[in-house]
């Protein structure tokens, strides 16, 4: 055994979601094997000197897309270049999502990513699956995934009209098939239609910039899909997580849906937390698009500080990226077309960082907040705690020691991501990861990396979490309906079945009618329908119909 696989932080303060206190921890083969003061350890183990620092648990990065074919190219983050980044900057696992195309199958589709994945992952993984069309294949695909694959979240997309998108008797069934097998229901929440007629209508105008790509997704689109899709969960006792809310109006309905009781998790991403849609205006093309992604960030500057407010209040739940990158010459793709730039910005190297500096730093949450948001409650709500997500006895050793005074300047120059360019470029953060231990290993120390591609395992997750479900569970035995008991009718029934079309002797059937719904008359009826004229009333008074 060498000091590689023992490990003994000393002096630190370990923050967890909860509490924060300073002690030491002891990490053997890859698991914490006790926290605590004066702890007895074997010889030959190699020690970190914690003092002055935060001992934290490794970042969930909840939402990425690495090496996704999309938009007729590949992003250029794979799962070696964006994990190794992930590590970097204190993040430890990554959720990334498979995507099949519509028809596909989802089981074949969950194969391909872990064939990508478990050769080239440098950190902890798991999937979440999306369903971009439905049938009862696709049913039993889901459940299959979950019985069989250890998945347990399913995204569904209300977006990309013709490709992704479901429709809402499609979501209804889908979020009934995530309920009744212990799964979350994720969704993209646009309104798909409204944004198709919206981009018809900014090329009409000769709008071909980034600026339309905004314009014609409003922040009304994602409250209106928002709501919605919150809505039919409801219906069903679904509980929902709503991947990336990127403006007020949708953080509203997220914020108004849980005071109400609803089972829902909004979820934030470093780039709408730490930047915003003013750029989609700069006169450098190039510049511009380089912060197209959907849904689009907001031009409304305060956005970002809105965000972070019911973040910190758990309005909002939990942090991703949405890390999808692609280079400015793919980018260029759209120079004559705002609807063919690929979707996409970077993040999941700076996330922890950026939410330390606009949240922590800025006053507006506090350490333990901080670890809930960009770990502890993603573990939860994906059934990973208490094996990530926290410091304790027996859970997975990724661990950041992070340094809350220490300053470092993003940018493209520096930062281990594949991407040309960084959305955050030239912003000073506060809170620098030190240290990072993945699986028990130093993986970066003092500005290197110690990666190696394939040490990252895919870890499968159980259905039915208890944070997510319990309440769920509990609304199912007491908010059934249930049918009034009452005696019989005994009257009588009005009966639908006369003869020759009428509904009673000497009637007319509705289909006798004298009038056509356009007001006509119908050929051969006894006299034509009266004439009518409206008069329009002088201002207070009233309209009326004279015959």
């Amino acid at each position: 055994m060498t000091s590689q696989t023992r490990i003994l932080i000393k002096g630190g303060k370990i923050v967890n979601d909860d509490c924060s206190r300073i002690t030491d921890v002891y990490i053997e083969d890859g698991i914490i094997k006790d926290v605590g003061l004066n702890l007895q350890v074997p010889g030959g183990v190699r020690v970190i000197d914690a003092t002055d620092k935060l001992v934290i648990p490794g970042g969930i990065d909840t939402h990425t897309h690495m090496e996704l074919a999309f938009m007729g190219t590949q992003a250029v983050d794979d799962f070696y270049i964006g994990t190794k980044a992930a590590l970097a900057g204190g993040t430890t696992m990554i959720l990334d999502f498979a995507i099949p195309q519509r028809g596909a199958s989802l089981l074949e589709a969950f194969d391909k990513w872990r064939s990508c994945a478990d050769p080239k992952a440098c950190c902890d993984y798991s999937l979440h699956i999306a369903v971009t069309w439905w049938s009862e294949k696709v049913k039993e695909d889901m459940e299959i995934l979950v019985q069989e694959k250890g998945i347990n979240s399913f995204k569904m997309f209300m977006a990309y009209k013709d490709v992704f998108m479901l429709r809402d008797h499609e979501l209804y069934a889908a979020f009934s098939q995530c309920k009744d097998i212990g799964a979350i229901a994720q969704v993209h929440a646009e309104n798909g239609d409204l944004i198709a007629e919206g981009a018809k209508k900014m090329l009409a105008m000769g709008i071909t910039g980034p600026e339309g790509h905004e314009l014609c997704r409003p922040e009304e689109v994602e409250a209106e899909a928002t709501q919605r899709a919150i809505t039919i969960a409801h219906s069903v006792n679904c509980p929902l997580y709503v991947v990336h809310v990127m403006s007020k109006s949708a953080a509203k309905v997220v914020a108004n849906s849980r005071r109400e009781g609803k089972v829902v998790f909004g979820e934030p991403i470093a780039a709408g937390l730490g930047t915003d849609g003013t750029h989609y205006w700069n006169k450098d093309w190039a510049h511009a698009a380089k912060f197209v992604m959907g849904p689009p960030l907001r031009p409304d500057p305060s956005t970002p500080g809105y965000l972070m407010d019911l973040l910190a209040n758990d309005d909002l739940s939990v942090t991703g990226t949405d890390n999808c990158t692609f280079s400015t010459c793919q980018k260029a793709l759209g120079k004559d077309d705002f609807t063919k730039i690929p979707n996409g910005v970077n993040g999941v190297e700076d996330r922890m960082s950026v939410i330390w500096e606009k949240g922590v730093y800025s006053g507006k949450m506090d350490e333990n907040r901080f670890v809930a948001v960009t770990s502890t409650n993603a573990a939860k709500i994906f059934n990973l705690y208490p094996r990530k997500g926290t410091i304790a006895k027996d859970s997975d050793a990724d661990i950041v020691v992070w340094d809350p005074i220490a300053t470092r300047t993003i940018s493209a120059k520096t930062h281990h991501q594949a991407v040309d360019y960084n959305i955050f470029e030239g912003m000073v953060c506060h809170g620098v990861p030190v240290v990072t231990i993945s699986r028990g290993r130093v993986v970066y120390e003092d500005g290197v990396l110690h990666a190696s591609p394939g040490e990252g395992r895919y870890i499968p997750r159980k259905p039915f979490s208890e944070f997510v479900y319990k309440r769920i569970q509990q609304r199912d035995l007491v908010s059934q309906p249930k049918p009034v008991e009452r005696e019989p009718y005994k009257g009588e029934v009005f009966s639908l079945a006369a003869k020759n079309g009428t509904s009673r002797p000497g009637g007319r059937g509705l289909h006798q009618s004298t009038f056509t719904l356009s007001g006509d008359a119908v050929e051969g009826s006894p006299s034509p329908p009266h004439s009518s004229k409206r008069v329009m009333a002088p201002p207070g008074g009233k309209s009326s119909i004279v015959f």
